[in-house]
């Protein structure tokens, strides 16, 4: 049957598709349309020919075991036994009545005519394949005259004599236009597939870095956001946005790719507003020193839209780390809080040092003191002015909270004023 495949070759070699690749596909989707034609061979493959630009379906019937020959035999001789038992009873009788005459009766010559035949149509219905009245077919051969059940509607009249097992042409008449629709189905799907694998490529490197995209509100969905990123549409969950952030249809935003997967409807790209390494990814852009390696960024806390600590060293000698985040007048810093509307961001100094980190972490508060109380807990206490006690606890423990995630150390906030007249009163005592 023949198929337009130049067409087809031409349309999958524009979207990077392969000529095997593009052949199986459709191979394989032909002969699932040919196993839901009426009595199709169960067996079957497809043939394609890109020089001819045609394709064959190949048949195989199913070869079904055949009745045990035990049982056939069985049958044969129980016949043949209740024959036998019949004939020697009758020549019992016959045996036992008196004789009427001398002399043996001799058959006439129609009698034994008579008999002869009789013999014959016996014999006949026993072994019906000795009789040459109706021949028939080899069992290991099958002729095209079988019915369509076997060959399906489509067997053509000058078939040869096929051997079970054997392959057998079984291409539909009227395949073309059913073939035509497969063909159109396959590649679109194969561009679908293409498009799927080159959005995939593009962006699973894409994974924990920044990009700029456009909002895309969607009405149906008015608690997701989709970010039109070139070509490919990202989607801003509810989860990874800033609370009480708006969202308005054409602007630009700058977002994290958190994860990249293929999904059941194409690769599905996750991107965050909220998630800290966003802050990260912000300074990049405009500190150079954290490009070339001269500052690091040790670790980051963050309750997107209110406050961010972000703790930082110098790798090399005479560099101020805070001081390159902050930049000249605070430009750098400025440039990143645009990005994250009213929320502010806090730089404070990292230190292997945990009571040195602490003291640090709770700024802008001041701590007099820190005691570590255990390493092996990472628990430490750190004791604060009273008139600034509420500046290191935040509203509703914010900077509390945030100095914690710094660290990874519960701290405990006291009053300086009140711990020193305590130790003050245990000296007195001793």
């Amino acid at each position: 049957m023949e198929l337009d495949l130049t067409g087809i070759h031409q349309l999958a070699a524009e979207q990077g598709i392969d000529t095997e690749t593009l052949d199986e596909a459709l191979a394989e989707a032909l002969r699932q349309a040919y196993l839901k034609t009426p009595h199709a061979a169960k067996h079957a493959r497809v043939e394609i020919d890109d020089r001819a630009g045609t394709f064959t379906v190949w048949a195989q019937d199913e070869i079904s075991e055949p009745e045990p020959a035990n049982d056939a035999s069985e049958k044969s001789a129980a016949t043949v036994d209740n024959g036998a038992s019949a004939e020697a009873t009758s020549g019992m009788a016959e045996s036992a009545e008196p004789q009427t005459s001398d002399t043996a009766h001799t058959p006439t010559a129609a009698e034994s005519s008579e008999s002869s035949d009789t013999t014959a149509h016996s014999d006949a219905a026993v072994t019906p394949e000795t009789s040459s009245a109706t021949p028939t077919a080899s069992p290991a051969t099958v002729s095209h005259e079988r019915s369509h059940a076997a060959f399906g509607p489509y067997a053509r009249e000058n078939r040869p004599v096929i051997r079970l097992g054997e392959e057998y042409d079984d291409t539909p008449h009227n395949f073309g236009r059913l073939a035509a629709a497969t063909a159109r189905q396959v590649i679109s799907q194969l561009f679908r597939d293409a498009e799927d694998n080159k959005i995939f490529g593009a962006f699973s490197g894409q994974k924990g870095k920044l990009v700029t995209g456009i909002i895309q509100q969607d009405a149906n969905d008015p608690s997701n956001v989709h970010v039109a990123v070139g070509d490919t549409e990202a989607l801003l969950p509810r989860r990874e946005q800033i609370p009480g952030e708006r969202y308005h249809h054409g602007e630009r935003i700058r977002v994290y790719v958190v994860n990249v997967a293929r999904g059941l409807k194409g690769p599905e790209i996750i991107v965050s507003r909220s998630h800290p390494e966003l802050v990260r990814r912000l300074f990049e852009r405009e500190v150079p020193e954290l490009v070339s390696g001269a500052v690091s960024i040790m670790a980051i806390a963050r309750e997107a839209g209110a406050r961010t600590k972000i703790a930082v060293r110098a790798n090399t000698q005479g560099v101020n780390p805070k001081g390159a985040l902050i930049g000249p007048g605070g430009a750098r810093v400025r440039a990143v809080m645009e990005n994250l509307g009213p929320e502010k961001i806090d730089i404070v100094d990292w230190s292997a040092d945990p009571a040195k980190f602490v003291a640090g972490a709770l700024s802008p508060a001041v701590a007099t003191q820190v005691n570590v109380i255990s390493e092996k807990n990472k628990t430490a206490i750190a004791f604060i002015h009273d008139d600034q006690l509420s500046l290191a606890i935040g509203k509703e423990g914010q900077n509390a909270r945030l100095s914690a995630k710094l660290t990874g150390w519960k701290i405990g906030i006291e009053s300086a004023e009140a711990h020193a007249q305590q130790e003050s009163s245990q000296s007195a005592e001793k």
